[in-house]
Formats: C-alpha cells, sequence, structure tokens
C-alpha cells in the first residue's frame, strides 16, 4: 500500500489554472512547456501546485509591498550534507531551512532567505536549475553559483546489494521516498515514468524531509532503499547504484553575496579545508564552487 504522506497540497488542472489566470488552455500549455509556471506531470497529465502558483503569481506584483530591503541572513532550499558542513564550518553565521528545492526557491522569491541551494532538471534543456532560476527571477539582481556535482542513485541495504541494480528491481520493496516540491522527489517520479514503473508498485515510507533522514531509514533496516547520495551511502556502507550525476548550485542575492557574512562563507569555498573534505566524500566534484553559472 501506497503510504506516501509527504503532502496535502492541492493541485490544479490545466482548465482550473487558466480560470485563475483568465486565459486559454492553449496558453496554460505554452507556460508549462517554457518552465514558467510551477508544474508536475504525472501519467501525462499536468497538475500545478496551487501554493507555488499563488506565489509565482505574487512576483509579479509591484508596489510598496516590493521595496527592497535585507533579507534574513537564512540558506533556504535544498538540503546537501557538505553544504550544512560548510556553512556551520565556516562560521558565517548565517542560520538554514533546508526543505527542498521548489520550496527554497519559492521562499526565494518571497524575501525569506538571502540564498537557496538547488538541484532543479528541466527536461526539455536537459539542464540543472538555470531554466528554472531563469523563468523566476530574470532581471532580478541574483546569480546562480556553482557548488558540486553529485553522484545519485539507489542507496540500498547491504543484504539487498545483489538483488537491487536498477530502478526496476524496486517493485515489491519498501523505498523512503523524499518530500513534494523537494528536487530529489521530482527527479525520482520523473525516472519513474521514464522507466514505464508506477509509483503504486512501491511500498513507499513515510516521506523523509533531508537526504540524511532518507538515508538513515535504510541503514536502520526500516526501508530497503531510498533514491539518495553516493557520499551518504558510502559513510553508512550502504549499497550504491548510480544512475545520475546532478548539479547543486547556489541562488543568492546579488546585495547578500557582498555582505561579511556570505563573504565569509565564499572565502571558506576557496580554502584547502573546504577541498579537502569534499575529497573524503564519494561522489562529489566541487571543481566548480563558487563559479556563477547565471547572472540575473
Amino acid at each position: 500500500m501506497n503510504t506516501d504522506t509527504s503532502s496535502s497540497e492541492r493541485y490544479l488542472t490545466v482548465p482550473e489554472l487558466a480560470e485563475l489566470l483568465r486565459i486559454k488552455e492553449r496558453k496554460v500549455y505554452d507556460l508549462a512547456a517554457s518552465g514558467t509556471v510551477p508544474c508536475s506531470k504525472v501519467t501525462g497529465k499536468l497538475l500545478f501546485p496551487e501554493t507555488a502558483v499563488r506565489r509565482w503569481l505574487e512576483r509579479g506584483q509591484t508596489g510598496a509591498a516590493q521595496a527592497q530591503g535585507p533579507r534574513p541572513a537564512v540558506f533556504l532550499g535544498s538540503h546537501d550534507p557538505l553544504l550544512d558542513w560548510a556553512l556551520r564550518q565556516s562560521e558565517c553565521g548565517i542560520a538554514t531551512f533546508f526543505d527542498g528545492s521548489q520550496d527554497g526557491l519559492d521562499r526565494y522569491v518571497a524575501r525569506e532567505g538571502l540564498a537557496a541551494g538547488l538541484h532543479m532538471f528541466n527536461e526539455g534543456s536537459a539542464s540543472w536549475n538555470i531554466p528554472a532560476v531563469d523563468a523566476a527571477l530574470a532581471g532580478s539582481a541574483a546569480v546562480l553559483l556553482g557548488f558540486a556535482k553529485r553522484q545519485r542513485g539507489l542507496v540500498v541495504r547491504p543484504d539487498l546489494a545483489s538483488e537491487i541494480s536498477g530502478l526496476s528491481d524496486l517493485k515489491g520493496r519498501i523505498l523512503t521516498p523524499r518530500q513534494t516540491g523537494a528536487g530529489t522527489r521530482t527527479l525520482f517520479d520523473r525516472m519513474l515514468r521514464e522507466a514505464d514503473i508506477l509509483p503504486d508498485t512501491i511500498q513507499m515510507r513515510p516521506v523523509a524531509r533531508s537526504e540524511a533522514d532518507a538515508v538513515l531509514d535504510v541503514a536502520s533496516g526500516a526501508s530497503d532503499a531510498t533514491f539518495g547520495l553516493e557520499a551518504l551511502a558510502a559513510q553508512h556502507r550502504l549499497g550504491f547504484v548510480p544512475l545520475i550525476e546532478e548539479h547543486f548550485d547556489l541562488l543568492v542575492s546579488r546585495r547578500a553575496y557582498f555582505e561579511p557574512q556570505f563573504q565569509r562563507f565564499v572565502t571558506f569555498l576557496r580554502s584547502p579545508a573546504f577541498a579537502d573534505h569534499a575529497a573524503t566524500l564519494k561522489g562529489y566534484d566541487v571543481s566548480d564552487a563558487g563559479c556563477v553559472r547565471w547572472n540575473g
């Protein structure tokens, strides 16, 4: 039985979104294809998360509410164990609220933080992060910095390593998913669709809201597998089936980038201490850490 309790989020259909926006349904398909409006594709049907859509609408508002004050010193977005470590080790003083890439992007647009970690794949361009950021923030005072390329795949219990070698072997198994809106979840759902695997054929555990928690579920034996990072699989001596290399990037306010807190963090990214620690983690390539990938 599918027990995924990830979200009570309401999703809008194409006709419902067209009615909300007062546009023709054809225009809705155009917005979805360009990545302009937040959407998901499930069994060939486009669905639009209502909360994200309403935040997207708020981005277009003008007036006094858009006054540019300082952003809170909070790092948003997707959880990454190396990023989490670097923020603490740099002693930059930036707090964290990691709850997924889409959540991070939405909260960044709503000015709830100064930066967000993202790994959002765009099917149309087969690229990472830039299409989503460009659609949400083109013309804004923001930059996208490279952080790491990461190896992601199936993290499996050691006793099942010889039995699980690909997505098709998950049928009938217990899997710990991430929450809806997390880059990991969006990517995993897409890969299942491409492999023609119905989610209902997998026994879903309650969602884990971080990379570490998902892998701990496997390490404890509560789950057979999760879609996770090679670095965490190695740390817990679990089996790993590589499936994709992803780009994890950092979206940051241009103003915040030059402030002392973020500069302290950026300086640490260029230090031997950061490079040495990253080298101890399997599946990480940080050669482009700190490089500008997009400029708003």
